[in-house]
């Protein structure tokens, strides 16, 4: 027999300590009565009272012990099933079951108002996802299907109730399962097909591995933002083409109406002659802007190689004869970058810089430096600032009178096929524009 199956319980040791507790009293009485008198009648009975009395008290400790203890037992009870409401009730300082009681009544509230912050939290992750326009997923560790928003089951095409019991592999997304991380595919699924990016996820519940999908639809956005692009080109091909072919148009009805003219005036031959010329400068004009709008869809991928970038910057800057260009120079680095694509780019930057300067004080500046694995460089004017449009990097648009309107598209393309960006802003210290540039550099 194990030690485990006599070992009396909790109750029963109160009681058999509040017994012995009484045992030296009790001895000590009986040496009294017996020295005392030789009546066995009498000792009996009193031996009987005393015996009675202290069975009772002893039960009544045990009572008072044991109670408190099926208390904590039920508040225990209760938080160990999620019913944070219940309390213990006449619980005070002072005393070692009500500090008991008032910790476990401390604990109730914390979970209570850890479980409310919880599930408020959920309820607002729940409406979140259920009005993402993006259809998100979750399966368990068998495969199904236990979370789909909305946009999963138009995605799919189908209602939650038909999902609950479908896997991924009756669903057809076992390939998207098997993606590491993220990926553009192209594929239909029930609601159509088209350009998505998909993200796979894995998670852990109950110990067990889930995994979450993400897919997103990108062919609606890439339409968008092509209708958007398109939007701004044309318009500004259609202010450009207008431009030309207005006074064309206009020119070609005067001739024409010369022409028709019985007899013909003595200087009618002027007249032509200055209405062909008008009408060639504008061809023109159209011809060099096609030829400006072929350099800027034809540019070719970068071919990098080792060089030194100050000597570069130098170069481009003393190209520049209008205004003086002020060197800043930083420190002394190799770029692995295409020389004749990153000196066109400066160029159009220290050009679009002097042409604002000539506006102010004509001071234009160049620095860089070097930050971490980065090249940032400043091109810096204190010309009148820039324009209140967002159409700087649209092709073709330009406020100068005399502009291409794609030196800067032309400047952000290069340095973006480098790996680097090009950003505008006004100065904050005084009059002007700063044009930034970062580019990928070799790190020390």
């Amino acid at each position: 027999m194990s030690n485990r199956s006599w070992r009396w319980n909790y109750e029963s040791r109160i009681l058999l300590g509040a017994l012995f507790a009484t045992l030296p009293a009790l001895i000590a009485l009986a040496a009294a009565l017996w020295l005392a008198t030789n009546d066995v009648t009498r000792t009996v009975a009193i031996w009987g009272g005393v015996a009675v009395l202290t069975i009772g008290l002893s039960i009544v400790v045990r009572r008072n012990a044991v109670y408190p203890l099926y208390t904590l037992s039920n508040l225990l009870e209760a938080l160990r099933e999620g019913d944070y409401s219940l309390r213990g009730s006449r619980a005070r300082r002072g005393d070692a079951i009500g500090e008991v009681v008032l910790e476990i009544n401390a604990l109730a509230q914390t979970l209570r108002e850890q479980r409310l912050a919880v599930e408020e939290k959920s309820a607002l992750l729940a409406k979140v996802i259920a009005t993402l326009d993006i259809a998100v997923l979750a399966f368990d560790a068998d495969g199904h299907i236990k979370l789909a928003n909305p946009a999963a089951e138009r995605l799919l095409a189908a209602n939650a109730n038909e999902l609950a019991a479908q896997t991924a592999l009756s669903l057809g997304l076992q390939d998207c399962l098997a993606i590491t991380d993220v990926r553009v595919l192209e594929r239909s699924f029930a609601s159509g097909s088209g350009r998505w990016e998909v993200r796979h996820a894995r998670f852990r519940e109950n110990s067990r591995s889930h995994d979450l999908l993400v897919i997103s639809d990108l062919s609606r956005a890439l339409r968008e933002e092509e209708r958007l692009a398109w939007q701004r080109l044309l318009r500004v091909l259609g202010h450009e083409l207008n431009n030309s072919l207005a006074p064309i148009r206009s020119m070609a009805g005067t001739l024409s109406k010369l022409t028709d003219r019985e007899p013909l005036p003595d200087d009618w031959r002027e007249d032509v002659q200055g209405g062909l010329r008008v009408i060639g400068a504008r061809a023109e004009a159209l011809a060099r802007f096609m030829a400006r709008y072929t350099q800027l869809a034809r540019l070719p991928p970068p071919s990098p190689r080792a060089i030194e970038f100050g000597a570069l910057a130098h170069r481009a800057a003393l190209l520049e004869q209008r205004v003086v260009v002020s060197i800043d120079a930083g420190p002394a680095l190799q770029l692995d970058v295409d020389p004749d694509q990153i000196e066109q780019a400066l160029i159009n930057l220290i050009k679009n810089a002097a042409d604002a300067a000539l506006d102010g004080g004509a001071r234009v500046s160049l620095r860089w430096r070097r930050n971490d694995a980065e090249l940032h460089i400043e091109v810096i004017d204190d010309g009148p600032g820039l324009p209140p449009s967002e159409n700087l990097f649209v092709p073709f648009f330009t406020t100068k009178p005399d502009g291409s309107g794609i030196g800067l598209v032309l400047a952000r393309q290069i340095i973006e096929a480098h790996g680097g960006t090009l950003t505008l802003e006004n100065r904050h210290d005084a009059r002007g524009c700063i044009a930034r540039l970062h580019l990928p550099a070799p790190a020390l």
